[in-house]
């Protein structure tokens, strides 16, 4: 695997590299990551991976500092898995002067969910991956569907700006007990990562509630976060959308839906979903 670290050596590699699929990343890579790049494999034998931990996406008093950088261990997983070439900048190389052009996805997008609690961030991500975007040029782009929103933002995205990408969404991978793979379960103590599958249960719970009949969607996410609440968690929200554009469901409406949740065990905030 070739890793690159700067704007121009990529340019130059990229019409070397043919009909290529991108896996970004911002490292501390785990079978998640890894199951995106085995996805990619089926498109292409094409595969570029990056590793950029975005100052952009994250909140004043988020965890931009002590996210894990573990560039090494992270180049030999992917390159271990087939990714051919790693792109990987600092933050002077992305960003060589103040970022003053942002994306700004609609509001309606980004007014619910994950936008109610962290402001600014889809703005972050949206800037990123279009940057990203324009150094890797890729035709395909993988992204995993347990940052359902984000996946949805990027889709829009591309879009509206009539890029020439296939954005494709691929399974939440998770662990033996349930829970989503991230890089943040490593901030979890022992006895938080062995509650931590609650939030997979009760969503679980709904899920299978909707899928019997249950019509009072209000009633399901409210006990859900009383649940979580009362066993130690801090609720941000539980609730049960139309997959097209996170809305919420009507219950009497024939429509795909998706139940997200967000909530802080300890000091760690975890998400996930479950398409219905």
């Amino acid at each position: 695997m070739r890793i690159v670290h700067s704007v121009a050596e990529f340019r130059a590699l990229r019409p070397t590299l043919g009909h290529l699929a991108f896996v970004p990343t911002m490292g501390n890579v785990h079978a998640g990551h890894i199951s995106l790049v085995q996805a990619a494999r089926e498109h292409t034998d094409q595969i570029a991976a990056s590793i950029f931990v975005n100052r952009l996406q994250f909140g004043p008093s988020e965890d931009f500092e002590r996210y894990p950088r573990t560039l090494a261990e992270d180049a030999a997983q992917l390159a271990e898995a087939g990714v051919g070439v790693l792109f990987a900048p600092d933050e002077n190389e992305m960003y060589p002067s103040p970022q003053s052009y942002h994306i700004e996805p609609a509001t309606e997008q980004v007014s619910v969910l994950e936008g109610e609690f962290r402001a600014g961030h889809f703005r972050g991500v949206a800037t990123v991956v279009m940057k990203l975007f324009q150094i890797v040029q890729p035709d395909i782009a993988l992204f995993g569907k347990k940052d359902y929103q984000q996946l949805m933002v990027l889709r829009n995205m591309v879009s509206q700006f009539a890029m020439p990408i296939e954005v494709v969404g691929c399974e939440t991978v998770r662990a033996q007990d349930g829970l989503a793979l991230s890089s943040r379960n490593g901030y979890l103590s022992t006895d938080e990562r062995r509650r931590a599958p609650q939030l997979n249960a009760e969503l679980r719970r709904i899920r299978d509630a909707v899928r019997d009949g249950h019509r009072d969607f209000g009633g399901l996410q409210e006990s859900a976060a009383e649940r979580l609440d009362s066993a130690g968690w801090r609720t941000e929200y539980v609730r049960i959308c139309r997959r097209a554009d996170l809305q919420p469901s009507d219950a009497a409406a024939k429509e795909a839906r998706v139940v997200l949740a967000a909530a802080r065990l300890g000091t760690t905030r975890l998400i996930d979903n479950l398409e219905i």
